[in-house]
């Protein structure tokens, strides 16, 4: 793909470059430096492996973009009157971000099982509701 391309291109010389200057970095173990160079060294395999497969990004920009409500919404729980106020807003903005995340409207996804699953009786069973699950 153009992207592995042009991580082997661009970006396989700069950290090899790092890890190189890493290795020759003079720094007391237990320094805090010294700690960061051990946890940048441990990293290597890991980043390796990211620059041979173009699929995966570089960066959790992604992932901080798609978790950025919660950590809104995690503040608002603390004013819930309730622990188990807090647990539904919990539930509610966790069938929202999966319906997001699945490319659904959560709108109609939340229309569609507030209509359909209390329909399925009282207490439904795994393979009843394994269809109404956002990724289904």
């Amino acid at each position: 793909s153009a992207r592995m391309s042009r991580r082997k291109e661009f970006l396989r010389p700069l950290f090899e470059q790092f890890w190189q200057s890493l290795s020759a970095c003079a720094a007391l173990p237990k320094s805090l430096l010294g700690k960061a160079i051990k946890y940048a060294l441990g990293q290597k395999e890991a980043i390796d492996k990211l620059l041979e497969y173009g699929a995966i990004d570089i960066s959790n920009n992604t992932c901080e973009q798609a978790v950025k409500s919660l950590v809104i919404d995690r503040k608002n729980f603390l004013f819930s009157t309730s622990v188990a106020g807090a647990e539904a807003n919990a539930i509610w903005l966790t069938l929202i971000e999966s319906a997001k995340a699945n490319g659904l409207d959560p709108q109609k996804y939340l229309t569609k099982i507030l209509t359909v699953v209390p329909q399925l009786g009282p207490f439904p069973t795994e393979s009843e509701l394994e269809p109404y699950l956002p990724w289904n």
